[in-house]
C-alpha cells in the first residue's frame, strides 16, 4: 500500500495531493501541467516536499513533522522515464544486470524471470542503438524491476513512441501490471492508455486530486471531464467474450450492461476485457429503435446531465447495477428527448466504432469493489 500526503510549492504552482493506491497499476491521470510528474518524483525523493507523509507497505520514506526523508538510492522505487536512458556502451543483457548491483541479495529479481516477463531473450546481444523505442523501454523496465524495488514509477513511459511501438509495449506493462508483483504508479495524460491499463485511477487537475478510485467508477463521471479533456470523454465497461461469428467478423460480448458487439476479436470465448466506449460515438433514443445499422443498443437510465459547451450536453447513463455510459449530444436533442434524471433511455452504439485500440484485457488485480472519492478542490 501507497499512501501520498503532500504539500508543496514550485515557483506560483502549488500543489496539495492525498491519495492511496494499492496493488496493480494506479495511474495518475490529468492534463499536461497537472503536476503529475511533481507527483512522482516526491515519491521518488528527487523533490523534497515542504510538508506531507509518505508511506510504502508501512514503510516510511518521508515524514516533515519527524524529520524523516530517506534518500532516493535507499527508498526501493524504480523510475521508468519517457526515454529508456540505457547503456549505449553495453548489451542489453548488461543493462539488466545493471539493476542488480542497486538491490539486496534477498530483493534482486531473477534475470531469467524477467527475459520471460518482458520478453526480451532476442534482444540480449544487442546494443541499445539497435532497438526499437518499445524494445528499449521494455529493457529499462527489466533492469529497474533487478533492483528488486517494492513500487514502480512509470511517467508516461509511452509518449516518445508511434501508435505502432506503443501497441508493441502495452501488452508487456499488462503482463507486469498483473504478474510483476509490484504496484506501478503510472503518469499519462493519453485516456487510452490508462483506460486500458489502470485499476485504479488518480484524477489530477491544478495540483490537486479531483477524484480516485476504480476505473469505471472514475471514467463514468461526467462532470469529471472538464478536468481531463472533454474530447476524450468516455466510459469503460466491464465484460466477458460470449461469442464470436466468424462469418460476420464479429465477437459477442456480455456484461452487467447486457450485450454488445464488436469487431472479430482473436480471443478466447470467457476471456475478461475491458471496453472503453467514447461519449461522441453513442447516440441517445426515447424509445427501442427499429431497422437501424446500428448492431448496438443499451438500455439504461440517466443519471445525471452536465452541460459542457453553449450548445452540448453530457449524458450520464446507469447500465444495470454496476454500469455506466456516458452520451455528448446537444443541449437542443436533450430537450427533445425530455432527459431528466431517472429516465429510461436506450444508447445506440455503432459496432465499427469499438475499434481494437477500445477494447483490453481486464486486469486480474482488478480492485472494482473499492468505493469512489470525489474532492470538491477547496
Amino acid at each position: 500500500m501507497l499512501e501520498v500526503d503532500i504539500e508543496h510549492r514550485l515557483g506560483s504552482f502549488a500543489l496539495d495531493i492525498q491519495f492511496r493506491s494499492g496493488r496493480g497499476l494506479t495511474a495518475l491521470f490529468g492534463r499536461s501541467g497537472a503536476g503529475k510528474t511533481s507527483i512522482v518524483n516526491v515519491i521518488a525523493g528527487l523533490i523534497s516536499p515542504h510538508k506531507g507523509r509518505i508511506v510504502i507497505d508501512g514503510s516510511v520514506l518521508t515524514d516533515t513533522e519527524r524529520r524523516i526523508n530517506i534518500p532516493t538510492h535507499r527508498r526501493r522505487v524504480g523510475y521508468i522515464f519517457q526515454e529508456g536512458r540505457l547503456f549505449p556502451h553495453l548489451t542489453v543483457r548488461q543493462n539488466l544486470l545493471f539493476g542488480r548491483w542497486f538491490a539486496r541479495a534477498s530483493t534482486a529479481g531473477r534475470l531469467d524471470d524477467v527475459i520471460d516477463l518482458l520478453g526480451v531473450s532476442a534482444l540480449l546481444d544487442r546494443r541499445p542503438g539497435r532497438l526499437s523505442g518499445g524494445e528499449k523501454q521494455r529493457v529499462a523496465i527489466g533492469r529497474a524491476l533487478l533492483a528488486g524495488p517494492r513500487l514502480l514509477l512509470m511517467d508516461e513511459p509511452l509518449a516518445s513512441l508511434d501508435a505502432r511501438r506503443k501497441d508493441e509495449i502495452l501488452p508487456y506493462i499488462e503482463r507486469l501490471r498483473d504478474h510483476g508483483n509490484v504496484p506501478i504508479v503510472y503518469v499519462s495524460h493519453a485516456v487510452a492508455e490508462v483506460t486500458r491499463l489502470a485499476n485504479t485511477i488518480v484524477l489530477i487537475s491544478d495540483g490537486r486530486v479531483r477524484a480516485s478510485g476504480p476505473l469505471p467508477e472514475v471514467m463514468g463521471r461526467a462532470e469529471l471531464y472538464p478536468m481531463a479533456g472533454r474530447f476524450e470523454a468516455g466510459a469503460v465497461l466491464s465484460a466477458r467474450v460470449a461469442a464470436h461469428d466468424p462469418g460476420w467478423g464479429l465477437t459477442e460480448l456480455s456484461g452487467a450492461f447486457g450485450r454488445l458487439v464488436v469487431p472479430r476479436l482473436d480471443t478466447a470465448i470467457g476471456t475478461a476485457l475491458r471496453v472503453r466506449i467514447r461519449a461522441r460515438d453513442v447516440i441517445l433514443a426515447a424509445a427501442p429503435p427499429d431497422r437501424i445499422s446500428a448492431l448496438n443498443v443499451l438500455t439504461g437510465h440517466v443519471e445525471a446531465l452536465v452541460p459542457i459547451e453553449e450548445a452540448a450536453l453530457e449524458v450520464q447513463l446507469r447500465l444495470g447495477k454496476d454500469e455506466r455510459l456516458l452520451a455528448r449530444i446537444t443541449r437542443r436533442s436533450g430537450a427533445a428527448l425530455g432527459l431528466s434524471p431517472g429516465r429510461e433511455i436506450f444508447a445506440v452504439i455503432k459496432t465499427v466504432a469499438i475499434d481494437r485500440r477500445s477494447l483490453g484485457p481486464q486486469s486480474e488485480a482488478s480492485d472494482l469493489d473499492e468505493e469512489v472519492e470525489v474532492f470538491d478542490g477547496e
